[in-house]
């Protein structure tokens, strides 16, 4: 391998390029480096056309596809209305939990929260998939009493969180009482 490479650098010898290069060649070749790198930095309004059209053809894309994966599976209140008043009771408890969490977070009890909000997505997760068994069970009452039952243990999950919060607050406030005395 090498006595061909050696072999190939003596037949091509005379036919290398060895000449240098003018003098103040690489300074004008850097200017108009600079020059080119100018030009492409500015951002002229044909760019700025471009960039929110493309953005606004995602956010359709995005809200199409949003829209077309929400609607699948059959929710609690697409039964009946009773249904509907049922879903409509544990949201809007879920959601005054959560504000209340929110009221009381700080950074001694950041993980705590967290990892309450990671059981809630797993059983929102859950929840969706008792959707879609929902709309393949066509309305069977155990997939919607299991539906329920998650409801419930979110809205347990939220207050045994509340409760902890409770706890570590009046701890806390204790130790304060007590480093004044």
């Amino acid at each position: 391998m090498k006595d061909k490479l050696e072999q190939r650098f003596k037949e091509l010898k005379d036919q290398f390029d060895i000449e240098e290069p003018s003098l103040g060649h690489f300074d004008r070749f850097e200017l108009k480096l600079n020059s080119e790198f100018d030009k492409k930095n500015k951002w002229n309004p044909r760019t700025w056309t471009w960039l929110a059209m493309a953005a606004s053809v995602a956010l359709l894309i995005g809200i199409w596809f949003g829209g077309y994966s929400a609607k699948q599976g059959l929710e609690l209140a697409d039964v009946s209305p009773q249904m509907e008043e049922t879903q409509n009771f544990f949201v809007s408890t879920i959601k005054q939990e959560i504000e209340s969490i929110n009221l009381k977070r700080t950074d001694e009890n950041q993980q705590i929260i967290e990892d309450a909000f990671k059981q809630l997505n797993k059983l929102e997760e859950n929840y969706h998939l008792l959707t879609v068994e929902l709309e393949k069970s066509n309305e069977d009452k155990r997939i919607i009493y299991a539906m329920i039952s998650n409801y419930q243990q979110r809205i347990e999950v939220l207050q045994t969180l509340l409760q902890q919060l409770d706890e570590i607050q009046q701890i806390k406030t204790i130790s304060d009482e007590e480093t004044i005395i």
